[in-house]
């Protein structure tokens, strides 16, 4: 059998920008200063830049990201946030870690993102925030998102975590909402040595306050104006970040290139194959189909020693985790049907042109 082909192999990456890395490594060894420098404000810096965006902000992780932007734009107990219902489970926990209510709204059956035509049903008295996310790497709608917000003078923070690199109508993501939340992971587009966040935003007083809300809620050290936590990107990820940021937007041009041959090479086939508007570049973070027999092809790819991941297999309604906010099964059914069907694909910077024509023809075989 040919060798395995990887649902991720992030090697790849590392060799392009290996001697930026390995410089940029040595650098922070040799400075003795490991957090809140230097390192930090040039990729703080760079990365609003790349975004279109005027400020930025480094956190521990993503999760963190959404939660202190939350924060920063007044969410507190008792409130509600309308999110999607077709995420990762970090979209609503950083609701949840503002004591607020994740206010569920179901997805374009297209798209896969935050259907803007549902919105308006769920708002209530509490709505603080809209919370869309650009899933997949995917850009969700946002001019009629922010529209809808702003006639109903609401925020609007959007998860960028899979979308590095992703436009919206040319524009970049992460200078599109009243602030941008980002991971930076190791698996993501832009990825560090291990965990990492941030968040992009237009206004000043934002960022301000998102930096005071990481380092303990202090701006002045030992003087704490608010209760804040400790979420700091660190020197050697804020290093390894600006060196592969470089490469980014090539990185990504591969990822569009890859996936328009699979959009090609899967045609016509029974599946569920990604829909993109034409306003949208996608970041394809991930390629993700769908088949009513998902489990079924899944192991028969494994079989021909084809990687996969299913994101999600389980809504966030459904997880026990949030068994507190009585949904049932039925409740969002277009989600629950994403999630019982969706299923990833390989796809990622340095994938050989043999391992992309195995590809699809093990997935043709295979549906």
């Amino acid at each position: 059998m040919d060798a395995p082909i990887p649902f991720l192999d992030l090697q790849p990456a590392y060799r392009s920008a290996q001697k930026d890395i390995d410089a940029a490594l040595q650098r922070v060894a040799a400075s003795g200063w490991f957090l809140l420098g230097k390192e930090l404000e040039a990729f703080e810096q760079a990365w609003a830049h790349h975004c279109g965006s005027l400020h930025c902000a480094g956190l521990a992780n993503g999760l963190d990201a959404l939660h202190l932007g939350l924060r920063a734009l007044g969410v507190q107990e008792g409130d509600e946030v309308i999110v999607p219902s077709n995420t990762y489970i970090a979209t609503w926990l950083a609701v949840s870690q503002c004591g607020a209510r994740p206010v569920p709204v179901e997805p374009d059956p297209r798209s896969f993102n935050l259907d803007p035509a549902r919105i308006e049903a769920a708002i209530t008295p509490r709505t603080r925030v809209i919370l869309p996310v650009h899933l997949y790497g995917q850009p969700a709608d946002m001019d009629v998102i922010n529209a809808i917000a702003s006639r109903h003078g609401l925020k609007v923070l959007d998860d960028c975590a899979q979308a590095h690199a992703a436009r919206y109508k040319v524009r970049p993501v992460g200078g599109l909402a009243d602030i941008s939340a980002w991971s930076f992971y190791p698996g993501k587009n832009l990825g560090a040595f291990g965990d990492g966040g941030g968040i992009t935003t237009r206004d000043e007083g934002l960022v301000k306050q998102v930096k005071v809300l990481r380092n303990y809620g202090s701006e002045r050290k030992y003087h704490n104006e608010v209760k804040g936590i400790n979420s700091r990107l660190d020197e050697i990820q804020a290093a390894v970040l600006a060196a592969k940021l470089p490469l980014l937007e090539a990185a990504t041009n591969e990822r569009r290139a890859i996936a328009a041959r699979l959009l090609q090479g899967l045609a016509g086939c029974d599946l569920q194959l990604p829909f993109v508007p034409h306003w949208a570049e996608p970041a394809w973070h991930l390629f993700v189909v769908r088949h009513a027999d998902r489990d079924g092809l899944q192991q028969r790819l494994a079989g021909e020693g084809i990687g996969t991941l299913i994101h999600y297999p389980v809504p966030p309604h459904r997880q026990p985790a949030y068994a507190e906010l009585g949904h049932a099964d039925g409740d969002f059914p277009i989600a629950e049907a994403m999630h019982r069907e969706v299923l990833s694909l390989p796809l990622w910077p340095g994938m050989s042109e043999p391992q992309i024509e195995r590809l699809i023809k093990a997935v043709r075989a295979s549906v």
